[in-house]
């Protein structure tokens, strides 16, 4: 009985001090009066306003509250009630998920409240940024997305036409109000250079999906963390749907030579994935802290046995600070590769910055001089002669959509595919720029292009 006894009180003195206590010791200004202020996190289901998980205040804007997690790693976040409140950054950009290491008993830890997504501090981009959809269909993903762009400063008050960089985590890009820790500011770079006689060039931004972030931008799940795999899909999304409709609406030199994607930390793992992938389109990469180890093996083995096409331009950054080291090694790592691919050393450039970390301030410093050498060395003269390019297709190979840049200005224009063995494969009349290939057979194909039935282009493509 005794023994009972002293094993019941033994586990109940254990739920006694199995506690965290989350202490915020400060909140912002811009926090609504007479709002509660609630947890939500892995231990509870992430349910935003849970009355149980209601902090308590204590005055002085400071609030408190003791949770009983399993031992592990704690992940939560402060809301005001509801997801549309949560907490972000002082600007009211996406922060990520808080982490606590709970290794049992009674613990406690303080925190501040930085800001809150709903309450934004007003925007820091330039007045030639615009928004371009906040609800761009994605339809390789089944969902939409907010597309910024940036325009030259010449952009309205000339015809010229203007190489184009695709960047991902577009929150981060241009405006402090939607940035995670600080935008990159590169439309202050931009117009910075170009006052000193840069060309131009416009900056297509994709804002990340938040939690779908890890599916869209890694190429391959990773087991251990049982997300990713959604990359492909998103880069064709990219390539299908985004870039004709840029080219389609605004004057870009569509010429793969005229076509770069960038981005860092996951944006520079998928940047690499793309420009290796898509080679018909991108000729320019810029991988800047690159989150390599998510998709390892993969994407060494991808960029080594994907065979180099055209001449083309990678520009790689690292923080030495980074993971221990670890991103510049594998920045290192992957220039071995490349240049076992078949990559001059012209075609490659490496920065390693000796006390660069893992954050938005280093990429902000490194993209003037990313950007400078990816479009380095670029003949815009014949890019905006009157007369346009013979027209081409892409993506090649194709699985779905064929499109077609540079068609004749003729009206009425009718097409035919052939099979490589010279049968008919399909033909009609061309709606757009896009031909449906997805009931093609696998296999090799000649597109001819009529007007009045006359031959007026020709093409090869690939169907996978």
């Amino acid at each position: 009985m005794k023994t009972r006894l002293l094993l019941f009180f033994l586990c109940l003195s254990a739920m006694v001090f199995a506690q965290l206590t989350i202490k915020v010791t400060g909140i912002p200004s811009s926090t609504p009066a007479n709002e509660s202020i609630f947890i939500a996190g892995n231990f509870q289901g992430w349910s935003a306003g849970d009355p149980n998980y209601k902090l308590s205040a204590l005055g002085g804007g400071q609030y408190q509250i003791v949770i009983n997690p399993p031992v592990g790693l704690v992940e939560y976040k402060f809301t005001r009630g509801s997801w549309a409140t949560v907490e972000g950054t002082s600007n009211g950009g996406f922060l990520a998920n808080r982490q606590y290491n709970y290794t049992g008993g009674a613990q406690a830890v303080e925190v501040q409240i930085a800001g809150w997504e709903d309450v934004s501090q007003g925007s820091t981009a330039a007045s030639n940024v615009h928004l371009l959809d906040a609800n761009f269909n994605m339809p390789q993903l089944n969902r939409s997305r907010r597309i910024m762009i940036y325009l030259p400063p010449d952009y309205e008050t000339t015809q010229k036409r203007y190489p184009v960089l695709y960047m991902h985590d577009g929150q981060n890009l241009f405006d402090d109000a939607t940035s995670f820790s600080g935008e990159w500011g590169v439309d202050e770079s931009l117009n910075a250079l170009h006052a000193q006689g840069d060309y131009g060039c416009i900056v297509v931004g994709i804002d990340n999906g938040g939690a779908l972030r890890l599916d869209e931008l890694a190429p391959w799940v990773n087991s251990d963390y049982n997300e990713g795999g959604e990359g492909a899909l998103y880069l064709k999304f990219i390539v299908e749907t985004l870039k004709p409709f840029i080219d389609s609406n605004y004057r870009t030199i569509g010429a793969r030579e005229y076509t770069a994607i960038m981005g860092s930390s996951l944006g520079g793992l998928i940047s690499q994935f793309g420009v290796m992938e898509h080679q018909d389109v991108f000729s320019k990469a810029g991988i800047l802290s690159p989150a390599f180890w998510f998709n390892d093996p993969q994407i060494f083995d991808h960029s080594a046995n994907t065979p180099k096409t055209g001449p083309m331009r990678i520009y790689q950054y690292a923080g030495q600070v980074e993971g221990n080291g670890s991103v510049e090694a594998d920045v290192n790592h992957m220039e071995t590769v490349l240049l076992g691919n078949g990559f001059g050393t012209g075609e490659l450039y490496k920065s390693i910055n000796p006390n660069g970390e893992h954050s938005e301030p280093y990429w902000r410093e490194e993209f003037p001089t990313a950007y400078k050498w990816l479009f380095a060395g670029l003949d815009y003269t014949a890019a905006n002669e009157v007369t346009p390019a013979a027209f081409r297709v892409y993506p090649n190979p194709a699985d779905s959509v064929l499109y077609l840049e540079n068609l004749p200005g003729q009206t009425k224009l009718t097409y035919r595919i052939y099979g490589i063995d010279g049968r008919l494969a399909k033909k009609g009349k061309l709606e757009g720029n896009t031909i449906a290939v997805d009931k093609l057979p696998i296999g090799s194909y000649v597109l001819n292009v009529f007007a009045k039935k006359q031959q007026v282009g020709s093409a090869k493509f690939l169907v996978n």
